[in-house]
């Protein structure tokens, strides 16, 4: 690469990261649209800076469903629930959920251009948990930022930032402990139907 082509795909896996952070810090809906659109932006412009992109990843793929959804229909992105679980009846291995309806992710999936449409819905299928009427995607979005860091890691573009450094802190701590960089992401319940739960929560 060129030192400009790797000053701007550093630049850029530097403003993914920070997104990231900001998400998880204090997360919010206007939190979780910034990360999307940075994800979007940040895979167009590392392919054009450094060969890197992130299209083969499914939870990427699910993601950028999303991020396309809520693009052009802004105003739907009030029927997202960004819901911390402390205090809740519930079990999981994340601090919050990212709920949506289900019928919402459905609209976001036919709306996919039709020759990446069944690609879409795997990805979806796979990457977003579903509960009823009610679907989490953060676990989707933890996993995408290990994968996208990985990457960027393997093509030597460097990330700078105290963002960065706190993750890299963290994903070197679970590698030294043997513990997945990856998250789980499903919740259980002792309350009953979970289902109910979350509908309830959504409502």
């Amino acid at each position: 690469m060129s030192n400009e082509n790797v000053i701007n795909a550093s630049a850029t896996a530097e403003r993914l990261m920070r997104a990231y952070h900001i998400h998880c810090v204090a997360p919010d809906p206007d939190t979780l649209f910034r990360f999307l659109e940075a994800a979007h932006s940040a895979n167009d412009r590392l392919k054009k800076s450094a060969g890197v992109e992130f299209i083969d990843i499914p939870e990427f793929i699910a993601l950028k469903c999303l991020r396309n959804f809520f693009h052009h229909h802004d105003e739907l992105r009030h029927v997202v629930r960004v819901v911390p679980t402390a205090g809740l009846p519930i079990l999981t291995d994340l601090l919050f959920m990212c709920l949506a309806p289900r019928d919402l992710i459905n609209e976001a999936i036919v709306q996919a251009p039709d020759r990446f449409r069944a690609q879409t819905q795997a990805a979806c299928d796979f990457a977003f948990h579903w509960y009823g009427t009610t679907v989490n995607i953060n676990p989707c979005l933890f996993n995408f930022v290990v994968h996208a860091y990985e990457r960027l890691v393997e093509a030597s573009i460097p990330i700078s930032g105290d963002e960065a450094d706190e993750y890299r802190r963290s994903y070197d701590f679970e590698a030294q402990a043997g513990q997945s960089h990856f998250v789980d992401g499903r919740i259980s319940t002792t309350a009953g139907s979970l289902d109910d739960l979350l509908s309830e929560i959504m409502s």
